[in-house]
């Protein structure tokens, strides 16, 4: 797929650049008529036809039944916004916006839902972005608050400002006291460390124990067991109802079959999480996704990363037929924002 395309010479990419772009912009197939006036090249109508001829035949360009002109393949779509497309930076404007909207310290599910609604309304598609590991977080603080029965509210606070409340049954009772006892030795031993690492260090400690600390430690041992346990990972998804309008998108039953995918999740969070460890961002055009309902459309994603580790994944999901120049920088831009905000202070203990 990618070796045909670099054998083009410079007067097939401008013409191929010029009809992918007339298509995106107007969703009508581009005939030569229109690429000899628009092009902006010296060369009649009949050489054009032969050119872009050449482009049907290696897979760039395909000619709809109803029209003489042509639209791009998924394939010539590739070729451009690997190596054609011509960016348009975001206006400073439009990144004050971003940053504004996504401030520091409001909490990492409120920011992710901002990041998210910003995303689908800046581009007009779907936003969609996937939920950081808590282990990734360093823990701040915990309260026990004893519920009915064995039943215990365990209440964490992470160093990004997030408060999980999870509701947790250990083996026996506690009573008020002892949720005291064990809350305050966590909170005074283990403030700003990340959660894996403060269940391997109970546990190790636990088996290095004196007498008089076993009983608190396998107290502490044990609710942290239950509280500590990482939560189901999860992304935020919005502006599904956008791509009902959509022009490309008309089929109902590949739109339901569309919605019925973002209904899931799952496989679009591991379509994101296949993109984590790839710096910069990545385009996924058509059936590039794998997954049949995608077939129809663009996921473009970029990592979002704070103090040098990459906590999760953000993107637009829209039509092949997409301003890949607008979008793109869009996500990456949206994608700094959102890092810059989560970047972790250093620890209060």
């Amino acid at each position: 797929m990618s070796s045909q395309p670099v054998s083009l010479d410079p007067r097939a990419r401008h013409l191929l650049r010029t009809l992918i772009s007339r298509y995106i912009r107007d969703g009508e197939p581009v005939g030569s008529q229109t690429l000899a006036k628009h092009a902006g090249l010296d060369v009649s109508a009949a050489t054009i036809r032969n050119i872009l001829g050449d482009l049907e035949e290696i897979g760039l360009l395909v000619s709809p039944h109803t029209s003489a002109g042509r639209i791009p393949t998924a394939q010539g779509y590739r070729m451009f916004v690997d190596s054609l497309v011509q960016m348009k930076p975001l206006g400073e404007g439009e990144v004050a916006r971003l940053r504004s909207e996504l401030p520091a310290g409001v909490g990492t599910q409120a920011l992710l839902g901002n990041a998210s609604e910003l995303l689908s309304a800046m581009t007009h598609f779907v936003g969609v972005v996937s939920a950081p590991k808590r282990e990734q977080f360093a823990f701040r603080h915990i309260d026990f608050v004893p519920l009915d029965g064995r039943r215990v509210l365990a209440i964490l606070v992470f160093a990004d400002n997030d408060v999980q409340n999870r509701v947790i049954e250990p083996r026996r009772t506690y009573d008020p006291s002892e949720l005291e006892r064990v809350a305050n030795y966590l909170n005074s031993n283990f403030a700003g460390r990340p959660l894996s690492e403060i269940r391997a260090t109970l546990l190790r400690d636990l088996r290095n124990a004196q007498s008089e600390m076993e009983g608190l430690l396998a107290h502490t041992v044990e609710l942290a067991e239950h509280a500590f346990v990482p939560a189901g990972e999860d992304m935020v998804l919005t502006g599904q109802t956008r791509l009902i309008g959509v022009q490309d998108l008309s089929d109902l039953d590949r739109l339901r079959e569309l919605f019925e995918t973002f209904a899931r999740k799952r496989e679009i969070l591991q379509l994101l999480e296949r993109t984590l460890q790839a710096p910069g961002v990545r385009i996924f055009i058509g059936e590039e996704t794998g997954l049949a309902p995608l077939d129809g459309v663009s996921v473009v994603t970029a990592p979002y990363i704070a103090g040098g580790q990459v906590l999760g994944v953000l993107g637009v999901i829209g039509p092949t037929r997409m301003a890949y120049e607008r979008v793109i920088p869009v996500v990456q831009a949206a994608a700094d924002a959102l890092g810059s905000a989560l970047n972790p202070e250093a620890p209060t203990p």
